[in-house]
């Protein structure tokens, strides 16, 4: 079956970082769009990050443009989120999701996504 598991997160003090790794199986890896949505308390998912499976172009939700950087390793099936320079706005669970196309991420369509993994929990404060 398909899974998604999340490694990374944790308690990290403002302007600091953290790399979010997800370890996918039990589907296609390298046929998908793979990436990074987040939940705050209280706030609706969004997307925040994803990369294509076709030319590796990415996206980034403008909250987070020159902070974070996606990587994937179909080698390995997995995807990473290296988070820079985090604020206290980046506290949040922070899901792993795979879909067909990147404008699922753009749009925020949690509808969309085929794939979720379980969360992991940022939390950014001092």
């Amino acid at each position: 079956q398909v899974q998604l598991v999340e490694s990374g997160g944790g308690l990290v003090q403002p302007g600091g970082s953290l790399r979010l790794s997800c370890a996918a199986s039990g589907f296609t890896f390298d046929s998908y769009a793979i990436g990074w949505f987040r939940q705050a308390p209280g706030k609706a998912r969004e997307g925040v990050s994803c990369i294509s499976s076709s030319d590796g172009s990415t996206y980034y939700t403008d909250s987070v443009k020159g902070r974070f950087t996606i990587s994937r390793d179909n080698a390995k099936n997995t995807v990473y989120l290296q988070m820079n320079s985090l604020k206290p706005d980046d506290t949040a669970v922070y899901y792993c999701a795979v879909a067909d196309h990147s404008i699922v991420w753009v749009t925020s369509s949690v509808d969309l996504v085929d794939y979720w993994g379980q969360g992991t929990q940022v939390t950014v404060s001092s």
